[in-house]
């Protein structure tokens, strides 16, 4: 589950990211009640299976089954409480069409709040891999190896947000950035999964990293995320 909003005096607008339908609001009617048998179970981290009975408008929530619930584990970290937080927004910013299915979207979501939980790796970590992943899947993969612009094979010290990643001599436009190698390997291994790497990357890149993926998760949503400025970074 992603969000959930008042309504009313007993009631909750969730919206939830699903397998099959992609982003989803529902009502879910009077489990603001302290005799509400489903309200523990519709809380954002939750991973649940949730029955639903269509609507004029919005659809209604008829039976909750809780398969996961991150929420609790989350909320004792402030690190990564607030990088899983940072991970539901993104999530619902990148399925901008309500039931329009993104089940790589949904698998990754899962997956990214799993290692969390688990401590597998540094929240930081793991949210950048999450956000450069997620951004992926919406077509807007970055290149950390060849020129973003005309391909020429890397390794290249700068970075252009606008062109999409590392750029050559030739294509560099005005005000791009210029990432150290090591950043740079780092980028490319949160990318592509390469966790040996990531894990061993050096507190400095690991903040330089971070603000060249805030960055280009910003130039392609528009806007920034309103839980991003939050993220706890004080481990990196």
């Amino acid at each position: 589950m992603l969000r959930a909003q008042k309504l009313g005096e007993a009631d909750r607008i969730v919206t939830l990211l699903t397998r099959e339908h992609g982003r989803v609001r529902c009502v879910a009617r009077g489990v603001r009640k302290t005799t509400s048998r489903i309200g523990s179970r519709l809380e954002p981290f939750g991973h649940v299976d949730v029955q639903l009975y269509e609507g004029r408008n919005l659809d209604t929530v008829t039976q909750v089954e809780s398969i996961e619930s991150h929420g609790a584990r989350l909320s004792a970290d402030y690190a990564r409480y607030t990088a899983g937080t940072a991970m539901l927004e993104t999530a619902e910013r990148l399925t901008p069409e309500e039931r329009e299915p993104s089940l790589p979207q949904f698998a990754l979501l899962v997956a990214g709040l799993r290692s969390l939980v688990a401590q597998e790796h540094d929240a930081g970590l793991t949210l950048d891999a999450y956000l450069l992943r997620s951004l992926a899947i919406a077509g807007w993969s970055p290149s950390f190896a060849d020129c973003a612009k005309c391909g020429e094979p890397g390794p290249h010290r700068a970075f252009s947000i606008v062109a999409g990643g590392v750029v050559c001599p030739t294509c560099r436009p005005p005000g791009s950035a210029a990432p150290t190698e090591s950043t740079v390997e780092l980028l490319g291994a949160l990318l592509s999964g390469d966790w040996v790497v990531a894990d061993a990357s050096e507190p400095r890149d690991r903040r330089d990293a971070s603000g060249l993926v805030a960055a280009f998760l910003q130039w392609h949503l528009e806007r920034g995320l309103r839980s991003l400025p939050l993220v706890d970074r004080s481990g990196q």
